[in-house]
């Protein structure tokens, strides 16, 4: 028993006082920056979204004529929404929405043929818990590759 309490009291003085050592400075951890998905939608979108759409499509070998969010009408069914409007330069578009300004609120997404308007809204990344922004990439390449615009047939 005295062995034991001689172990704590040696426990007990090799314990340091961080504060002395640092001449009594706190030390505050840095703060983390947000992730992307936490950033304003506008400049997640802006900053993020469009210009990693615009990389990968590059990659493919893709080119865009235009790349662009703006607040107006959902196509094929109406309603006020976000809209992230993709135009290839073969003349194809694609139209991905956003019912409101988060990027976890419920996303559509439709195509069209050039010279042709969209025809069909589909829900878009319905089932995931988590939206991240190569989630929302490499989803939506691989729709527009179902349509056999990416690579080819």
């Amino acid at each position: 028993m005295e062995n034991n309490n001689n172990q704590i009291q040696n426990k007990q003085k090799v314990s340091i006082d961080t504060n002395s050592i640092e001449g009594n400075k706190e030390i505050k951890p840095t703060p983390k920056p947000p992730k992307l998905e936490d950033k304003p939608f506008n400049e997640f979108v802006s900053e993020h979204l469009i210009p990693g759409i615009k990389e990968a499509l590059s990659r493919k070998g893709i080119n865009i004529a235009k790349l662009n969010l703006t607040r107006s009408q959902r196509p094929v069914v109406g309603g006020d929404c976000w809209v992230v409007y993709g135009e290839l330069s073969i003349g194809r578009k694609f139209w991905l929405t956003f019912d409101t300004d988060n990027i976890k609120s419920s996303k559509n997404i439709s195509l069209a043929e050039s010279d042709s308007e969209p025809s069909l809204l589909e829900s878009f990344l319905i089932d995931e818990r988590k939206i991240t922004l190569q989630l929302i990439i490499s989803r939506l390449l691989q729709r527009l590759n179902g349509q056999k615009w990416l690579d080819p047939n």
